[in-house]
């Protein structure tokens, strides 16, 4: 069997999913509106610490704003919050017992889920709220990528982020086997993800000390890594080093979560027998 056949599952899941997604617009709508209303908050507040002018900022007032409008347009791909729910409906009601039927690798088969369902939601939402974050005026719009070389860095540390996400992801499906709900697995990644991978407040806002214990985490390559690319804040040899622990991150959470998947999916009880 070719390697192409091995895929065809896969990427049919990957493209029934994203098909799938594309049609809740109306969500979509909403949450465009949301994210447009916390972009707002979050600009003012850190322009209205920035006025205040009686300490240096670690980080330009417009590679803030940047930051911060990258948050709302990229959230779907970054927030570890938003998990699909289907999954683990099927983990507690024993219904995964007939994906476990099926002659496919169960963890490739949901990463690809999980996949398709970020992209379709962030495809939804981005481009609206980065068109309309660029037409406003300085210092609260959003600026351009100082050149190509930062915005091809920013779209390879994106799609890195998105599997760095998705590999913590299915360590929380992991964990649901487990204590056989998703509430706890999703409040304790999503809560230490929040803080720790910037989302709540910048990297470069934070203590020194603080910086170089979140640096040896997963969390930071999700969020803080390719916004801080986008914006020139990580360039150069700091950016390559960045993208490259990426890499390492999405690797070792695959590979890892993987096994323990597996691990635990040999000790599963399915409900009802």
């Amino acid at each position: 069997m070719t390697i192409k056949e091995l895929a065809r599952p896969y990427a049919s899941m990957f493209r029934v999913q994203l098909i799938a997604q594309l049609q809740h617009r109306a969500a979509a709508w909403a949450g465009i509106a949301t994210q447009f209303f916390f972009g707002f908050v979050f600009v003012m507040m850190f322009s209205a610490f920035y006025r205040d002018g009686t300490v240096v900022p670690p980080m330009p007032l417009d590679r803030l704003v940047a930051y911060q409008w990258l948050k709302q347009s990229c959230l779907m791909i970054v927030a570890l919050w938003s998990q699909d729910g289907e999954l683990s409906d099927q983990i507690v009601s024993g219904s995964v017992a007939y994906s476990l039927c099926r002659p496919m690798e169960l963890y490739s088969l949901w990463a690809a889920r999980l996949i398709a369902n970020r992209i379709a939601r962030w495809s939804l939402r981005c481009v609206p709220v980065l068109v309309f974050a660029a037409l406003l005026p300085a210092p609260y719009g959003m600026i351009p990528p100082p050149g190509v070389g930062a915005a091809l860095m920013f779209a390879l540390s994106l799609a890195l982020a998105l599997l760095v996400v998705v590999g913590l992801s299915m360590y929380v499906y992991t964990l649901t086997f487990v204590m056989m709900s998703l509430t706890g697995p999703r409040l304790l990644v999503s809560t230490l993800s929040d803080f720790a991978s910037g989302l709540l407040i910048p990297l470069p806002l934070m203590p020194d000390w603080l910086q170089r214990i979140l640096n040896l985490l997963p969390f930071r390559y999700t969020a803080d890594v390719p916004f801080r690319v986008y914006s020139g804040d990580l360039a150069g040899a700091a950016a390559a080093e960045a993208i490259g622990l990426q890499l390492a991150w999405v690797i070792f959470l695959g590979v890892t979560g993987w096994f323990a998947f597996r691990a635990v999916l040999r000790r599963a009880v399915i409900q009802g027998g």
